[in-house]
């Protein structure tokens, strides 16, 4: 079984195809003013793109790991995550607090989808 890795750069791709999965890399903002609403739906945003771009989308989404650089914006961050999954399945899913991510990132988002 062959692997595509797309949008590949000096040290990862941005997707990777194995079969019918999908692996997405860690996502993050753009926009590093806004606040955490803010970055979750650009991040959020760029999922539903990637995940198009291999095939997928957020309906199928298996699992999912976020990273978030302070809990106290979980809440509102499954506001945003909520909203955008609409009534489809839920994924397994993780959220690391109380890291740190590139300055003024909040929010990092990484997927693992079928195709």
């Amino acid at each position: 079984m062959s692997i595509e890795h797309l949008d590949s750069g000096d040290i990862l791709a941005q997707a990777v195809v194995h079969g019918d999965t999908v692996y997405l890399c860690g996502l993050t903002p753009s926009d590093r003013d806004l606040d955490i609403t803010g970055q979750t739906e650009e991040v959020l945003a760029k999922i539903d793109d990637r995940l198009a771009k291999c095939g997928s989308d957020k309906s199928k989404i298996l699992s999912a790991t976020i990273y978030v650089t302070d809990l106290a914006n979980k809440p509102a961050l499954n506001e945003v995550w909520k909203s955008w999954l609409g009534e489809l399945n839920r994924p397994a899913r993780a959220c690391v607090g109380s890291i740190e991510l590139e300055p003024g990132v909040l929010v990092e988002i990484m997927v693992t989808a079928a195709k």
